[in-house]
């Protein structure tokens, strides 16, 4: 990428998270040029869908929650690796409202380009999972999707703002839940 190009989308992807953490994930992609100084169609140059721009944004979040399940599995108890990095997770899936249902859609659209990020994201949280069964802290009747369809109904909770004051609190009801006391 030319080093003006890639000037281009980065700030374009600076101005995106910002509006799209104010704005959420419906967030107007003309807004975000606008704001970012640019044409629509150099948006659209980087990021043809709005699905490309929210993956991009996410990419880098989602890789590091996987280095970071690996590093825990390897550091950390079980029960605290499990709890510390669904916690993370669970605050990543907060930031941008609205992007839980992106997620979710793409898990089943193999041509999204959120598919491979959110598979990859979910496969670290089944390993975490498994290793905790294995240890037996946890219940042996769930698996990772389970666990990332309540990490993901969560954060549409998060969502709404009826519910986003409790969120932490149900947060640690799903631990309890999942924890074998």
């Amino acid at each position: 990428m030319r080093v003006d190009a890639k000037k281009n989308y980065d700030h374009i992807l600076a101005v995106a998270d910002t509006v799209i953490t104010q704005n959420g994930a419906d967030a107007s992609l003309r807004d975000i040029a606008r704001k970012a100084e640019v044409g629509l169609g150099t948006l659209y140059r980087h990021f043809p869908t709005r699905e490309a721009l929210l993956e991009a944004l996410l990419r880098t979040q989602f890789d590091e929650l996987t280095t970071k399940a690996s590093e825990l599995e390897k550091a950390n108890s079980a029960e605290d690796a499990l709890v510390s990095w669904l916690h993370d997770v669970f605050i990543c899936t907060g930031i941008y409202q609205g992007v839980v249902s992106v997620m979710i859609a793409a898990m089943e659209d193999t041509e999204s380009a959120l598919h491979a990020s959110c598979v990859t994201l979910r496969a670290s949280g089944g390993r975490l999972l498994q290793r905790a069964q294995a240890e037996g802290l946890a219940r042996v009747d769930i698996d990772g999707e389970d666990l990332f369809s309540l990490v993901a109904a969560l954060a549409w909770l998060g969502d709404q703002p009826s519910s986003a004051s409790r969120a932490e609190r149900l947060f640690n009801m799903m631990i309890g839940t999942i924890l074998i006391s």
